[in-house]
C-alpha cells in the first residue's frame, strides 16, 4: 500500500502507526504470536508477553516517487524491495513473526508493506484487520467490528502434523510433496496489471450473457464469472496450448457463509478453498465463452457445505502442504477479490495511491482482483505469467478490449 505522504511528518507517522499497532493487537492478538505445535504434534498459534510480537522496520527509499509505483506496467516490479519476508514459507511461522510490516519513506510518500502468515488468515481477515488499524489510528477508541475467533465453530478437528524441527521447516515443506520443488528452474514469470474500466466490464458481462437461458430474462453470470471466463480465454490462448492439453481454473473461494452453520463475516482465520474447473484448451477455446463461464458458475454453485466437509475429511486423512502446482496444471488462479474495500483504508492522511499483492503468492497463471481507485465498479487485473506468454498478452486485442 503506497501513501502520499509529507516526508516532513515521516517520523511522526511511523510512531502514530506503531501505536495504533499495538492497540489493534489487543483484538487481533494472534497475529503478535507464532506457530506452535501441542504434545500431540497438532499445530497451534503462542502468544504470551515474552514474545517479539509483530516485526516492524522502518527503512527510507528516498529515489523513489510515489509516481514510480503506480504505473500499471512497470511500478510493480519496484515492489520487491518496500515489503518484507520475500521467499518466506507459511510454514517458517514456527520461529518468525505471523505479521511483519515495513514502513519505507518515498521521496514524496509512504510504502507501507506486509507480510502475513496465510496460515493464519485469508484475505477478508486481512483486510479487517487493516481497516481496524486504520480506525484506531484516525482516533477511533475501539474498532467497529471485532474479530470471531472461535475457530472451533467453523470445524472442530484436530490434525497431527508430522514436520520436521523448526529450522528444517521449509527444506520439509518441499520434501513433502515427492520431489524437490527448487530442483526444477522455473520460466522467468513477468507481472502486468491490467486496467478494466466499468464499461469495460459491463461489455464483458454482456457479451458473456448474450445467450441466457431459455425463460431467463435477468443475466445468468455475475461480474466475477464473466471476467473469469473472459481472463481463462486469454491467458490460454496467450499459452498457445495444443487442443488437448488441459487448463485448469482455480478459485481461491472465501467459505465463511458455505459451510453449515454459516461463520460471520469477522470470522478471523484461513476460511478459503480452493474450487478447480477443468477442460481441454481446445473445447474451451472452440466454445463460446459462456461455456467458460458456466464451468465456472457450476464449480462454484457445487461447492456447498457438503463438498467442504468431504474436502477437509479428504485432507485430515491425508495432511499435505500446499504447493503453487497443486492449483492445477496451465492453471489460471484467482484471489483477492474486487469487493475488498482496499481503497477505504485510511489512517488519517488520506486513501492509499495503490494496493498490489507481494511477492511470495506468485506463480505462473496467479491472478488478483482489485477493485480501481476511484470506487466505481471497474476492477484491476494483476496477473503473473511466464514471459512470452505475457508478451502475447498485452497484444491480444480481444482481452485488452481493443477494438
Amino acid at each position: 500500500m503506497v501513501y502520499k505522504l509529507g516526508t516532513e511528518n515521516f517520523e511522526e507517522t511511523v510512531e502514530k502507526l506503531k501505536d495504533g499497532l499495538a492497540l489493534v493487537l489487543e483484538d487481533f492478538y494472534q497475529l503478535a504470536g507464532k506457530l506452535g505445535k501441542d504434545e500431540e504434534g497438532v499445530f497451534k498459534v503462542e502468544y504470551d508477553d515474552d514474545m517479539d510480537g509483530v516485526e516492524v522496520i522502518v527503512a527510507e527509499a528516498q529515489g523513489i516517487e510515489v509516481a514510480n509505483l503506480t504505473d500499471h506496467q512497470e511500478g510493480i516490479n519496484k515492489f520487491q524491495d518496500l515489503i518484507p519476508c520475500n521467499k518466506i514459507l507459511n510454514l517458517e511461522g514456527l520461529h518468525r513473526p505471523l505479521l511483519a510490516v515495513q514502513l519505507t519513506k518515498l521521496k514524496d510518500g509512504l510504502a507501507m508493506g506486509l507480510a502475513f502468515n496465510h496460515a493464519v488468515l485469508d484475505g477478508t481477515s486481512t483486510w479487517h484487520f487493516m481497516t481496524s488499524w486504520a480506525q484506531l489510528c484516525s482516533g477511533a477508541t475501539s474498532i467497529s467490528v471485532p474479530p470471531f475467533l472461535e475457530r472451533t465453530k467453523a470445524r472442530d478437528t484436530r490434525v497431527k502434523l508430522n514436520l520436521s524441527k523448526p529450522s528444517d521447516a521449509p527444506e520439509h515443506a518441499k520434501s513433502e510433496t515427492k520431489g524437490d520443488v527448487s530442483a526444477n528452474v522455473d520460466p522467468p514469470l513477468r507481472d502486468r496489471v491490467f486496467k478494466f474500466s466499468e464499461s469495460a466490464i459491463d461489455q464483458i458481462k454482456s457479451k458473456v450473457n448474450a445467450n441466457p437461458p431459455e425463460g431467463s430474462n435477468t443475466p445468468s453470470f455475475s461480474t466475477f464469472q464473466s471476467l473469469s471466463a473472459h481472463v481463462w480465454l486469454a491467458v490460454t490462448r496467450a499459452r498457445q496450448l495444443k487442443p488437448e492439453e488441459y487448463t485448469v481454473y482455480t478459485v481461491f473461494a472465501d467459505c465463511r457463509k458455505r459451510v453449515d452453520p454459516p461463520m460471520p463475516e469477522s470470522y478471523f482465520g484461513n476460511l478459503i478453498q480452493a474450487i478447480f474447473t477443468v477442460t481441454a484448451a481446445g473445447l474451451l477455446l472452440s466454445n463460446p465463452i459462456e461455456f467458460a463461464a458456466g464451468m465456472i458458475q457450476q464449480a462454484i454453485v457445487n461447492h456447498d457445505a457438503k463438498a467442504i466437509d468431504e474436502r477437509n475429511k479428504e485432507w485430515e486423512s491425508s495432511p499435505k502442504i500446499f504447493e503453487y502446482k497443486d492449483a492445477g496444471v496451465n492453471c489460471v488462479a484467482v484471489g483477492s477479490s474486487p469487493r475488498f474495500k482496499v481503497y477505504d483504508v485510511d489512517f488519517g492522511w488520506g486513501k492509499p495511491e495503490i494496493v498490489r499483492s507481494g511477492l511470495n503468492n506468485r506463480f505462473d497463471g496467479m491472478v488478483y482482483l482489485y477493485p480501481e481507485k476511484n470506487g466505481g465498479r471497474g476492477i484491476d487485473v494483476e496477473i503473473s505469467l511466464e514471459a512470452n506468454a505475457m508478451e502475447r498478452l498485452e497484444k491480444d486485442k480481444e482481452f485488452l478490449m481493443e477494438a
